[in-house]
């Protein structure tokens, strides 16, 4: 049996210390595995961007367990976090470009630590992952010089072209027209169909639910699951947008 790329069991997680102590999470428990697109859905303040950030390795699970590509996460190291986060894709609201590089040199970025990798192919990894998601003619722009929807594709470009096993994904269609939003959803999906990834993503957008395998939805720090090969879409999550 294929080993599930998220195992998550009886998660808890708090903010602030003593008095001023606050529960976040609630006993979560999920497991997500190869090839598998899972999409998060929720009110603002319910909890997701947290569970996101203790799955990307962005912060130290409090308690209980929770394992990202084998690695056990509960009161790991920062050191620990950081080899992991290697092995991660993010795609965040922010695409967090660097206005001094053009949009190619900000892709081959995320191929700096593949030292086995040299800088044509690096270069040539780039282009076709910016190809892939209609900026073709874009390359060799600089963030300042592309439209919103641009920058987001590029910062998508950059969180796959590893070819990672994990990619977590905080509204990546936040910044696009639907057609737009709709494409590349479908490049990440076909990433994790081809390549055995998995994918996470937060969303408000009910455009595209439906290019999930299954839908999480987070209400009060507590989370609930369908499969959406044998459930309709649930209305609370429909009625997001």
């Amino acid at each position: 049996m294929t080993e599930p790329i998220i195992s998550i069991d009886r998660v808890n997680h708090y903010f602030g210390s003593g008095n001023l102590k606050k529960q976040i999470l609630f006993s979560i428990h999920a497991d997500v595995d190869p090839g598998e697109v899972v999409i998060m859905t929720g009110p603002s303040g319910s909890g997701k961007t947290t569970l996101l950030t203790l799955i990307g390795a962005l912060r130290s699970t409090q308690e209980g367990s929770l394992k990202v590509l084998g690695e056990e996460l509960r009161n790991s190291t920062e050191k620990q976090r950081v080899a992991l986060r290697r092995n991660i894709g993010y795609i965040f609201q922010s695409h967090n470009l660097l206005k001094s590089l053009k949009a190619k040199q900000n892709v081959m970025m995320a191929l700096e630590l593949h030292t086995h990798l040299s800088s044509q192919e690096q270069a040539d990894m780039a282009e076709e992952m910016l190809k892939a998601v209609g900026l073709e003619d874009r390359m060799n722009y600089y963030p300042d010089e592309l439209s919103g929807g641009q920058k987001q594709r590029v910062a998508i470009a950059r969180a796959l072209v590893s070819n990672p096993k994990l990619v977590l994904a905080d509204e990546p269609t936040a910044a696009l027209d639907k057609k737009s939003g709709r494409d590349v959803v479908e490049i990440m999906r076909s990433l994790a169909k081809d390549r055995g990834s998995a994918i996470v993503m937060v969303t408000h957008d009910n455009r595209i639910l439906d290019v999930a395998d299954r839908l999480i939805h987070m209400e009060d720090g507590e989370l609930e699951s369908y499969d959406l090969e044998t459930q309709a879409l649930p209305e609370k999550a429909i009625a997001l947008g």
